[in-house]
Formats: structure tokens, C-alpha cells, sequence
């Protein structure tokens, strides 16, 4: 079996938390714990005066899932996702989706 991943186009990413709150919805974790945090990123540009960048960062408590995955289910984050910038799959897929796709990452748990 492939080693599994998380792709993320940050091109897309709002920042609407859905990631964040599914997450921490699915796995039952209190208050202000999460496997997956949204940072704002807020800086000058050549082409507006200021641009404004949503990234999600999944962390050491991401565990992509297992438990859905193992249902023939998406992660909760990319269930949730409004934007649609995730997706979840092999990781020799998800590296060539992030080579034609600039401003994205690749996340693989331990």
C-alpha cells in the first residue's frame, strides 16, 4: 500500500476554519486543540498595496484520519473544506498535482 498525503493549494484557501473545526469535531478534541491550524499571512505586494494569504498548517496531532480512511472516506479537513483546496490521496499522485499547481504543499504524517 502507498504512503498516503495531504495536497494543499494555498491559491485557494479562504480561511474559513472548516478544516480546523472538522478536525477537532472528528476527533473529539477540546478546546482550542487541533490537528490542523489556519494562519493569516498579511503582506505588501507589486500589484495591491497589501495581499492577504491563508495557509493550514497540519501538525504532530494529524493522523489524516486513519479511522475514516479505513471507511473508504476523506479526511475530515478535506470533507469540509469550502474552498475545495485539498485533497487526499497517494503520495505518488499528490506530487504530481503539486508540480503543475505552484503555491501548494504535500503533508505525510510519520
Amino acid at each position: 500500500m502507498s504512503k498516503m498525503g495531504l495536497f494543499i493549494n494555498y491559491d485557494y484557501c479562504t480561511g474559513c476554519q472548516s478544516c480546523a473545526v472538522a478536525c477537532q469535531q472528528e476527533h473529539d478534541f477540546p478546546a482550542g486543540k487541533c490537528g490542523i491550524t489556519v494562519t493569516e499571512f498579511i503582506y505588501p505586494t507589486d500589484k495591491k498595496p497589501v495581499a492577504v494569504d491563508f495557509l493550514p498548517f497540519p501538525n504532530e496531532l494529524c493522523d489524516l484520519c486513519i479511522r475514516r480512511h479505513q471507511q473508504g472516506e476523506d479526511p475530515a479537513c478535506v470533507k469540509h473544506c469550502q474552498a475545495a483546496c485539498m485533497q487526499f490521496g497517494s503520495l505518488e499522485e499528490l506530487v504530481k498535482e503539486m508540480e503543475a499547481t505552484p503555491r501548494s504543499v504535500l503533508f505525510s504524517p510519520r
